[in-house]
C-alpha cells in the first residue's frame, strides 16, 4: 500500500500544488495527504520500516560481497567505527536493539566472539534478511521481533553486558521507555553505546536550514526540526528526531543511565554540501543560529569541520553506563 501511495503522490502532487494545498510542499506531506484522502491512519514506525530499510532488502550472495557492504557503509561515516566499535566483546551477552538487516549482527560475530548475540527489531522484513546473512556468515544469533508501541523486552533483569542501538532511538514513540528497559536488562558493569541524530550538525544547519528551506523553498511553515523529519530516512518516515548532546544526556538520565557523548560521525552527504557553506553564509534569509553555527566551524587535520571541538555530523554517538 505505501508504495502506491507513493505514485498515486508522484501523480497528484502537481495539482495539490496548483490549488495551493499546504501539505503539498513536500513528497512526504503529499503522501500523508493521501492517506487522509483515502481514509487511512497515518503508517506506523513499524510498517515503514517493514517495506524500507537501509539495504532496500537487498539479497547478500556471498560472505565477501556482505563484508564489502559493510566496509562500504562503514566509510560513509566518518569516524563511525571508533565510535561505536563492534570488536572487543569477546564472552559477553550482547544485544543489538533494532539490528535491521544485520549489518551490525555481521559486525559483532565477525569481529568478537561474544558468548550470546541478540538482534531484536520491528520488521519482520528485516529480522528475516538479518537470519539469511548471519547463516551466510555461520554465525549464530537469536532474533526476536519486538513491538513498537510496547517497550518492555523479553529477557531477564541484569541479564545483558552490552547494548548497542546505532540510529534507532530517534524512530521510535517512547525512547525514554526503552531505554528504561535497557537500565533493568542491563547488568550492573554493563554499559551501551547509542547513536541519535545530532541537532548541532551540518544535516540540520546547512543540508536543510540552507539547502532545503531557502535554496528549495521546501517545507513552508516548518520549523527547522519538523522540516528534518522528511529529510533523513526517505518519504513517508513517521518519526525521526534530533537531539543537543544536552538533551540526550538528559534524557538518559530520566532513565536511570550516567551518559557521555563519545562524539560525532560525519556523513559523506554532509561533506559533500559542506562546499555550499560559504553560500549559505552570505544569504541574508540563514537564521542567525545556522548562520553562527557555520560561520564557527573549524576543521581537524583531515579536512573534517567540528563545531565547539566535537565533529559537526549528524551521527552522535553516546556511552551510557548505569547511574
Amino acid at each position: 500500500m505505501g508504495y502506491i501511495l507513493e505514485r498515486i503522490a508522484s501523480y497528484l502532487k502537481p495539482a495539490l500544488n496548483f490549488v495551493k494545498c499546504e501539505a503539498a510542499s513536500t513528497h512526504v506531506a503529499t503522501v500523508r495527504t493521501i492517506r487522509k484522502l483515502l481514509g487511512l491512519k497515518q503508517e506506523t514506525s513499524a510498517s515503514y520500516w517493514t517495506r524500507h530499510n537501509v539495504t532496500s532488502h537487498h539479497v547478500f550472495n556471498s560472505v565477501e560481497e556482505s563484508l564489502n557492504y559493510n566496509e562500504w557503509r562503514i566509510l560513509q561515516y566518518h569516524y563511525a567505527i571508533d565510535l561505536m566499535p563492534v570488536s572487543g566483546f569477546d564472552g559477553k551477552v550482547v544485544l543489538d536493539y533494532g539490528c535491521g538487516p544485520g549489518h551490525d549482527l555481521v559486525g559483532f560475530a565477525t569481529s568478537s566472539r561474544p558468548s550470546r548475540l541478540i538482534g531484536m527489531d520491528v520488521s519482520p522484513t528485516s529480522l528475516a534478511e538479518s537470519e539469511a546473512r548471519m547463516h551466510l556468515h555461520g554465525a549464530k544469533v537469536e532474533l526476536i521481533r519486538i513491538r513498537e508501541n510496547n517497550a518492555e523486552l523479553p529477557l531477564p533483569d541484569a541479564s545483558v553486558d552490552f547494548i548497542h542501538s546505532a540510529g534507532v532511538l530517534h524512530h521510535t514513540p517512547d525512547p525514554e521507555r526503552i531505554l528504561r528497559e535497557f537500565r533493568r536488562i542491563i547488568k550492573a558493569d554493563g554499559h551501551a553505546q547509542i547513536m541519535v541524530y545530532n541537532y548541532d550538525s551540518l544535516w540540520i544547519h546547512l543540508y536543510v536550514a540552507y539547502r532545503h528551506l531557502l535554496v528549495e523553498g521546501r517545507f513552508a511553515g516548518k520549523t527547522l526540526r519538523e522540516a528534518f523529519i522528511a529529510t533523513t530516512d526517505g518519504p513517508g518516515c513517521p518519526i525521526a528526531e534530533c537531539y543537543t548532546a544536552s538533551e540526550f544526556i538528559a534524557l538518559a538520565k530520566r532513565a536511570g543511565f550516567a551518559a557521555t557523548l563519545r562524539g560525532c560521525a560525519i556523513s559523506s552527504l554532509e561533506m559533500r554540501m559542506l562546499a555550499r557553506r560559504w553560500d549559505a553564509l552570505c544569504d541574508k534569509r540563514l537564521p542567525s543560529e545556522s548562520r553562527r553555527f557555520l560561520y564557527d566551524l573549524t576543521f581537524d587535520e583531515r579536512g573534517i569541520p567540528r563545531h565547539r571541538g566535537v565533529v559537526a555530523g549528524v551521527s552522535a554517538c553516546y556511552h551510557l553506563a548505569p547511574a
